[in-house]
């Protein structure tokens, strides 16, 4: 199994109400601080950029 090194957001409130982000392989993944065991998104790297640019666009 591949260690992933998963990263909070600076903007993350203490109580954990925010989702990390890790890289494998050829994807960019998300999961629920909450719930680190629970279901992950994966996202090839124009998905993810997308992504982003999209959440920073509104």
């Amino acid at each position: 199994m591949q260690h992933i090194s998963w990263r909070v957001s600076t903007f993350s409130v203490p109580n954990n109400d925010c989702v990390e982000v890790g890289q494998a392989l050829q994807q960019t993944l998300i999961r629920d601080t909450k719930n680190r065991v629970g279901d992950r998104l994966a996202f090839d790297a124009r998905t993810f950029a997308a992504l982003i640019r999209s959440i920073k666009e509104g």
